[in-house]
């Protein structure tokens, strides 16, 4: 294929952060009306590479063409008027504004100075129509679900013409039936003509959505390859530079003492509304609990009451006998529990402070990180190199910014400072949302390490893969409640499907039952 024929050429880019190379002679080529994924570990240097493409950065040397022609991307807007749109991981709303002020901002049209509120509107009608993307205009931002926050970001790089649209781990955030509408729209934007470029380290998704893969590894390019010639395993060991494992190997759980006992748990939502109804739930000592379900049906409101986050209303929780309901949340950790929150950013880290303060957050008040309530920055800076070649945290050193680090070396820090402190009871909310298949194998090998030094684990994950692998018994939420306990070994995707729409046990098992034996008689 000649120059002219690629939409996007990307050629030699380097971008040096004093010594660190983010990307190292990196070279990309995207042909018109294909989806070119960008697979690569986290900190490989996808996102830098894109954030060069789509005018967020400039790159320290390297060359780019748009249909052949050289172009000089200095900045966003000139990346808007080239015709290349980014929909960020981390989605970039206001939350006060409406669907369409959102969609519209910056690129307002106007009459004699004042808004054309009607000709905006039925701008964004035509433009969701035309894709299948349907949003509600005048919905608040705040309002709606995240799956219908990401078509508002797809909406605003169309509105906004763009030819390229650069996907930034768009399902990282998104339950299974809005991924699927997802993949549905992207062919969609490509039958239509449009290019798009997933960066993505889900291989699955690659493997149903994508035409051509780019593996980057420690920010150089490794590989181009036609995706349906390559199998997963094969796009894993590239990635990573090395044979990885989908299974985690773990020996059968020997459960002993109950660490935490929740009994008849109600918990409100920020709304005052109930999410969490009269639930009841253990964990053993020596054991990892999964908790399966649809967002939205308790999950997050259980693992802030059981952390000291939200208030418990009525119910009570136990940890090893004592009643922690309504503790202080540093009482609570003091007492033995360490938290991975599901959102990283918001309750996880502080992103302006250092990496080694991050890592101390949980002790910085007792020796040997302070003495006398003077911080020792001397042990709190040796305590966060040790975790960090521990942990394999990959960063320049422990003073960067919590905010410089890529998401799965954020979550490595966090999962780092929380383990190291040896909780008897680890609660872990969504511990792989958004991370490679290097860092998942890693992060699911410390849960088990966990597990066989006798500490009790509940694991909280929206990826039913992960609660398979790693939970010696499943525990199903619907609707604030847990309709359903099974053993991994003894229970299907499909039948944690239905528990997960409200069904009971039974009701599940007869169900699948009436499946089987329609299969059969065909």
């Amino acid at each position: 294929m000649s120059q002219e024929e690629y939409v996007i050429e990307m050629r030699n880019i380097t971008k040096q952060f004093g010594t660190f190379k983010a990307n190292d002679q990196i070279n990309l080529q995207v042909k018109p009306g294909e989806i070119h994924a960008l697979l690569g570990e986290n900190g490989a240097g996808k996102s830098t590479l894109m954030n060069i493409l789509s005018g967020l950065l400039e790159p320290t040397s390297g060359d780019i063409f748009m249909n052949g022609e050289k172009v000089n991307i200095s900045g966003p807007t000139v990346a808007n008027r080239l015709g290349i749109g980014m929909v960020h991981q981390h989605f970039m709303l206001v939350d006060a504004f409406t669907v369409t002020e959102n969609i519209i901002l910056g690129s307002e049209p106007t009459n004699a100075g004042v808004l054309n509120r009607k000709k905006a509107q039925e701008e964004i009608e035509k433009v969701s129509k035309q894709y299948g993307m349907e949003v509600k205009p005048n919905a608040y931002i705040r309002d709606i679900s995240v799956g219908m926050q990401q078509r508002v970001e797809i909406l605003k790089t169309l509105y906004r013409g763009a030819n390229v649209l650069i996907f930034d781990e768009p399902t990282a955030v998104l339950t299974p039936q809005e991924i699927d509408e997802l993949m549905t729209i992207m062919h969609e934007l490509t039958n239509e003509g449009k290019s798009i470029i997933l960066i993505t380290h889900k291989l699955d998704e690659i493997k149903k959505v994508a035409d051509r893969c780019t593996v980057i590894r420690r920010g150089k390019s490794i590989d181009t390859v036609t995706v349906k010639d390559v199998s997963s395993q094969q796009l894993a060991d590239m990635m990573v530079g090395r044979s990885v494992s989908f299974k985690t190997e773990k020996k059968v759980a020997e459960p002993k003492e109950t660490i935490l006992a929740i009994k008849d748990l109600v918990v409100k939502e920020s709304r005052g509304l109930e999410a969490v109804k009269g639930l009841n739930l253990e964990v053993r000592a020596g054991e990892v609990v999964g908790i399966a379900g649809i967002d939205g049906n308790g999950q997050t409101e259980l693992v802030q009451a059981i952390a000291g986050l939200t208030k418990v209303e009525s119910g009570s929780i136990e940890l090893n006998g004592d009643v922690i309901s309504n503790r202080k949340p540093r009482q609570i950790t003091e007492l033995g529990v360490g938290h991975v929150p599901e959102d990283r950013h918001k309750y996880g880290l502080v992103l302006e402070m250092s990496l080694a303060e991050n890592i101390g957050l949980q002790t910085y008040y007792q020796q040997p990180l302070s003495k006398n309530g003077i911080l020792n920055y001397r042990n709190i800076n040796q305590h966060a190199r040790e975790l960090i070649q521990e942990y394999d945290v990959r960063t320049t050193n422990e003073l960067v910014p919590a905010k410089s680090l890529s998401g799965g070396n954020q979550q490595k820090a966090i999962i780092a400072r929380e383990v190291d402190r040896d909780p008897e009871l680890l609660i872990v909310a969504q511990p792989t949302r958004g991370l490679d298949v290097g860092a998942i194998e890693y992060i699911h090998k410390r849960l088990i390490e966990q597990r066989d030094r006798n500490r009790a684990v509940l694991l909280v994950s929206f990826e039913l893969e992960e609660i398979l692998n790693v939970s010696d018994r499943i525990a199903v939420i619907h609707a604030g409640k847990i309709v359903g306990i099974v053993d991994p070994k003894e229970t299907t995707e499909n039948e944690l499907g239905l528990l997960m729409a409200g069904y009971s046990l039974e009701e599940a098992r007869e169900e699948l039952a009436k499946v089987k034996v329609g299969e059969s008689v065909e």
